[in-house]
């Protein structure tokens, strides 16, 4: 489609013509200043999006709106940048590292969340109009890098969401639309933004629920934790299985080499267990007879290196026999931490005839 320009657009476009390795270069820097910031942080956005707008693109812009401009420096979105967030409360940490990084023209900047009206459609968003500070750039070759303005967006993903199928719908179009149809865009917009609102609500209880637990954690009253991935996680960071450990590897002289222990918890809730008190008492209950279990499985070895695993896989396995689950209780630890294997069988089978010896399957026999 040939767009028809008038003398001043067509001037325009021609300094946009001269202009274009500025802003290819000016994307680059603001990129990986945007990116190593966030990466520094170690904050996880959804997506970073950015373009330099082609030149049918801006032609299009300049036919209809080209007046409005004295020169190409008037516009301030030929290179624009989108980042997108999980959550509403993200949009300002964001807006907060923008801050920093670039020099903001406020007297073009706006922010659409608190212009949004109840009456209002579309999407509530951040809009910072930039510039590269010669903190960042300082090129005498080219000036315009601290000149050329840029635009960068923050917004949610379901605001996003939002203006993507606002877009698509063609709902901001010319076309006027019936009331029918304006009032259920109302409603979808106002449940939207409720949803986005209750996700980072949610979000924060749930930080200071860890954060709560963690505590209870640190000052030992296991009883009023309840045992899932977060808690487990925080009590192994206490490392309760570090004494029988030590014990065991000292049988070898072993050294103890590091095994993601969380892959347990699937077998700990097995046993019913719902609090890191129920798996407190647990190892105070078992921690003599998984020793001796695993003295047994050593006594004929030169093993002298241990998984960091050893002392609460004897745990689990006396806990399993005394429970009278025998070598299928066995083997579904294993298959549980390993994943189903023939080998599984085997070694289960091993387990239970060394352990039958033991004196706490003597006592089990006996009642």
């Amino acid at each position: 489609m040939e767009h028809s320009l008038n003398p001043h657009s067509q001037e325009l476009l021609e300094q946009y013509r001269q202009l274009r390795p500025v802003y290819e270069r000016l994307e680059q820097i603001a990129m990986d200043a945007i990116e190593q910031v966030l990466k520094e942080q170690g904050f996880t956005v959804n997506s970073i999006e950015h373009r330099i707008k082609t030149e049918k693109s801006l032609a299009g812009k300049l036919e209809l709106k080209g007046g409005k401009y004295k020169s190409i420096y008037d516009i301030t979105d030929i290179f624009g940048v989108r980042i997108i967030t999980f959550y509403t409360t993200e949009v300002d940490k964001v807006a907060a590292i923008a801050k920093r990084l670039f020099n903001i023209d406020w007297t073009e900047s706006v922010d659409k969340r608190k212009l949004h009206e109840l009456t209002s459609f579309g999407y509530n968003s951040l809009h910072f109009i930039c510039r590269l500070p010669k903190t960042l750039v300082d090129d005498p070759e080219m000036p315009e890098l601290n000149e050329v303005a840029f635009e960068l967006q923050m917004r949610t993903a379901l605001e996003h969401v939002w203006s993507t199928i606002e877009h698509d719908i063609g709902y901001k179009g010319a076309v006027k639309m019936p009331t029918e149809y304006r009032r259920q865009f109302s409603r979808l917009s106002g449940m939207l933004e409720l949803i986005d609102d209750e996700f980072s609500r949610l979000r924060t209880t749930m930080t200071d629920y860890r954060r709560r637990m963690q505590s209870l954690v640190a000052s030992g009253q296991l009883d009023e934790v309840l045992l899932n991935a977060d808690t487990f996680r925080s009590y192994l960071n206490a490392s309760p299985f570090d004494k029988l450990n030590k014990r065991i590897a000292e049988s070898n002289q072993a050294e103890i080499l590091p095994y993601p222990l969380l892959s347990f918890l699937p077998v700990l809730e097995s046993f019913g267990f719902e609090t890191l008190g129920d798996v407190h008492n647990f190892i105070h209950a078992n921690e003599e007879s998984a020793y001796q279990l695993a003295l047994s499985q050593l006594a004929l070895t030169d093993i002298d290196i241990l998984s960091e695993s050893v002392g609460l896989q004897n745990l689990c396995i006396v806990h399993t026999l005394k429970a009278g689950n025998g070598q299928e209780g066995v083997r579904f630890i294993f298959d549980t931490i390993n994943g189903k294997q023939a080998e599984n069988e085997a070694m289960a089978k091993l387990i239970f005839e060394q352990a039958s010896a033991l004196p706490f399957m003597q006592i089990n026999k006996d009642i």
